[in-house]
């Protein structure tokens, strides 16, 4: 246990406010100021648990919590410009449609995109990768044709490509994983014979584990192939580069990056999408109407149909503005020594039976740790962390054939932050201790 964490937790019953404030300032003892600011932009973390206990969220690779900025950027919005866009001559309507187009380049700038228009509002990361699989794969793919995935995806990542398979007739592939979670590309440019669409996770939400995006796209593109990439992980929690990646297509959810839920984007390189049929028809797609034709609408509205999520768009500008002030280099170098200190310290809990699964170096993986504790189940040993206000993911995390594959009925998830301390890492051990005892595990 390092010094800054103290048993104050077990205080919160006679004085719950006061000894959650208290326990939340001796947390930040070892903590650089840049750190302590960072958990008061947070204002859930300042609230103590039903249970009286400081709130310790382990569960960001599910969703994010939200800065004040973000917060006050849905208020703000709905109090002062609340109009819907692009059709309004009126002030209102202009500046409602001004800030949701500020926010798409705000994401642009982020990822480094091209072109401002190479960005599509969608609800989530799952709705850009099935944007890209019925307008881009329905009319690219046929008979003869493949499709490369991996064997750690995500079922938004899986189920889209299962689905394209069988209406196209084209055949599903997958690059192996190993023990660890570490894809095996031996046999790379054997599975790429024949693909054009490579769809792949950067950063698995299971395991953690970082796919090596600069030995695959080039020699994606080598073979012919178009790269998807879904980066619901990645974009969050470090610096992407989607021209230095070169890939086609890359999906993220605001959710997982501090900005509301409902809000998510497609990238996509400007030729690609410029080819593309629309996903979804209706208002705002569309560039002229008759009784018998269409023509639609420029990039990138020729995929938006309908009145958009203005609201969550503008929210995610600010989460992005937050996170770029705060700097995605920061955020991964924070992440990987709090995922170091948190693998180094869960060995201490091995001759109690606890299995800690993906890649042992913390440089290989991102701030996502799944483990077992003896034969306790996942959501057994949720439960108990979650008496201790330490809250993590349990289950099969969408991955079920991942955790097939691997022989896990299930397993507990903890996944780290910019808002995460030691102190957290301190008081999940605390709590996994304390599961240990109540099943008497040695």
């Amino acid at each position: 246990m390092s010094v800054h964490q103290q048993p104050v937790h077990r205080q919160f019953e006679s004085d719950p406010a006061g000894a959650v404030a208290e326990a939340i300032r001796g947390s930040m003892i070892d903590e650089t100021p840049k750190q302590a600011r960072i958990i008061a932009d947070f204002p859930i973390l300042a609230k103590p648990t039903s249970r009286g206990k400081r709130l310790v969220y382990l569960d960001s690779a599910a969703s994010s919590q939200k800065p004040r900025a973000v917060i006050d950027a849905l208020v703000h919005y709905y109090e002062n410009d609340n109009a819907n866009i692009h059709r309004g001559v009126y002030e209102l309507a202009a500046r409602a449609t001004d800030q949701f187009e500020a926010a798409r380049a705000k994401v642009a700038r982020f990822v480094n995109a091209a072109h401002t228009e190479e960005i599509i509002w969608t609800r989530n990361t799952t709705e850009a990768i099935n944007l890209v699989s019925f307008s881009w794969g329905l009319a690219n793919l046929g008979p003869g044709d493949a499709i490369l995935t991996t064997q750690l995806e995500h079922h938004s990542n899986l189920v889209p490509w299962q689905l394209l398979a069988a209406k196209t007739g084209a055949e599903l592939r997958f690059i192996r994983a190993d023990a660890q979670g570490v894809l095996v590309l031996d046999d790379l440019d054997t599975l790429l014979a024949g693909v054009k669409l490579v769809a792949i996770t950067y950063v698995s939400n299971t395991i953690g584990s970082i796919a090596p995006l600069e030995t695959i796209v080039p020699r994606a593109h080598a073979a012919g192939a178009v790269v998807l990439v879904d980066a619901a992980q990645s974009v969050p929690h470090m610096p992407v580069d989607v021209q230095a990646l070169d890939v086609d297509f890359l999906a993220a959810s605001g959710h997982k990056m501090c900005g509301p839920t409902g809000i998510g984007f497609l990238y996509g390189k400007r030729a690609l999408l410029d080819a593309m049929p629309p996903f979804l028809t209706g208002g705002d797609m569309i560039k002229r109407v008759s009784y018998e034709t269409t023509s639609y609408n420029e990039l990138p509205w020729k995929f938006e149909a309908g009145t958009s999520n203005i609201a969550d768009a503008i929210a995610l500008g600010a989460a992005v503005d937050y996170l770029t002030e705060i700097g995605m280099d920061w955020v991964r170098d924070h992440e990987r020594r709090l995922t170091a200190y948190a693998l180094e310290q869960l060995r201490a809990l091995e001759p109690r039976g606890l299995a800690v699964y993906g890649p042992r170096n913390a440089g290989d993986r991102a701030g996502v740790i799944s483990f077992n504790l003896g034969d306790i189940h996942a959501h057994d040993l949720a439960s108990i962390l979650d008496i201790e206000g330490v809250c993590v993911r349990a289950g099969h995390h969408c991955t079920m054939p991942l955790m097939e594959k691997m022989g896990w009925p299930a397993t507990a998830r903890a996944s780290f932050y910019l808002y995460n301390t030691e102190a957290d890492v301190d008081a999940l051990l605390e709590a996994l201790n304390k599961a240990a005892e109540i099943f008497r595990l040695a």
